[in-house]
């Protein structure tokens, strides 16, 4: 038992990097807890049990004085025994903490395990269990058991069943990471990531510019007929994504962000980061995207509040009309209110009159689009609000 002791014992320190000493002392700790169970020690008797470093004899003192004890010596190889299994473990859950911390900030692949309310566990290859909790699922993906699935590693903490190993599917670095993995000239630095603007599931703005003049950061990316980004679609199950030249001139980058709206003109104010960018009508849609979605995306990507415009607003255009008709001396038709305007709440009304319509005639001249552009007023609200306003015409 002695020399097999500590034949097992420097085998651990090679293969899992524990210190042999560290590995006796845990050792000789155990024994003499169970020699306190099967030798009688009085409460002012002192007791301690040594692991020989040389021949691995071990040795029992009571009071400094050896002794010997047949029923001990036959548990004392079990209890090394079952000691060295708990170190073993513990090892091992350090290894696989300290791999997957040095991680951290990677994809890492595996499978679906199990599902624990809402939250996935996946099977990282057999080493680890990551957790894809449940705010970091994109909510346009379904996974099954035992799917391959790849994860952006966020944190790797420490807790007594071992490395709890934190993953998500909607961080921006998760997209970042596979454009990584899929184009060469990032890996390698020549074209570089300058920011990431993401909406999971939906949409993702990427800034791209390249330091080698001959090569272009944009086409890197796209891939030849759109191979390299269409993989990374594919691995995100459709979500769109927009690759955006990077410029240092913020004018331009501005409207790089906003594509494939085209700008018109950008009034600018440097000190608070602000941008009021005009377009033409038929680009508003465009610039805005739907629910808000593009103009949202392209000012988290530039890091500039962009407010978007039109040359020519219809309340604008209405008052004009207005004035050349009192210039004109034209009787003017009769106006109905707003406040006639059925199912309209006070705060609703108060953000039309604060947007510059006055009447029903203003409500009628513009268009849903246009409407969409008050504070608290949707498509449907916008639809809604229109289709009363011709009732009140019509009356």
């Amino acid at each position: 038992m002695s020399q097999e002791l500590l034949a097992i014992l420097d085998q651990m320190e090679r293969e899992k990097g524990i210190k042999k000493e560290i590995l006796i002392e845990a050792v000789e700790t155990a024994l003499l807890s169970a020699a306190r169970k099967v030798i009688d020690v009085k409460p002012d008797e002192e007791l301690r049990v040594s692991l020989d470093r040389l021949s691995g004899k071990i040795r029992t003192y009571k009071n400094e004085k050896e002794i010997d004890s047949l029923d001990f010596g036959r548990i004392a190889a079990s209890t090394a025994r079952q000691v060295i299994i708990q170190k073993i473990r513990e090892a091992e859950k350090d290894v696989v903490f300290g791999e997957f911390q040095s991680r951290v900030g990677e994809i890492c692949s595996g499978t679906v395990y199990r599902f624990d309310k809402g939250n996935i566990v996946i099977d990282l290859l057999g080493k680890a269990e990551g957790v894809l909790l449940k705010r970091e699922q994109s909510p346009k993906e379904d996974f099954k058991q035992g799917q391959r699935i790849r994860a952006y590693i966020v944190d790797v903490r420490k807790d007594t069943k071992g490395a709890q190993i934190i993953l998500s599917r909607t961080h921006p670095n998760m997209v970042k990471k596979l454009f990584e993995l899929e184009v060469p000239e990032i890996f390698e630095g020549i074209v570089e990531i300058k920011a990431i603007a993401r909406e999971a599931g939906e949409r993702t703005k990427i800034a791209v510019c390249s330091k080698n003049d001959k090569v272009d950061s944009v086409g890197a990316c796209v891939g030849m007929r759109g191979n390299r980004v269409r993989n990374i679609v594919n691995e995100m199950n459709g979500e769109k994504i927009d690759i955006v030249r990077y410029n240092d001139d913020i004018r331009e980058y501005i409207k790089a962000a906003l594509s494939p709206a085209k700008i018109s003109e950008i009034k600018m104010d440097k000190e608070k980061q602000k941008a009021e960018v005009v377009v033409d009508d038929d680009q508003l849609s465009l610039a805005i995207g739907k629910h808000g979605q593009n103009v949202r995306l392209a000012s988290r990507l530039v890091g500039w509040e962009l407010d978007i415009r039109t040359k020519t607003p219809p309340v604008v255009e209405a008052k004009k009309e207005e004035a050349a008709k009192e210039e004109a001396g034209v009787a003017e038709e009769a106006v109905v209110s707003l406040e006639d305007l059925s199912g309209v709440g006070e705060k609703t009304l108060a953000n039309l009159k604060k947007a510059g319509f006055k009447t029903i005639e203003d409500i009628l001249k513009a268009s849903a689009e246009d409407l969409t552009q008050v504070d608290g007023i949707g498509e449907k609200k916008a639809a809604k609000i229109m289709q009363e306003a011709k009732k009140m015409k019509a009356k």
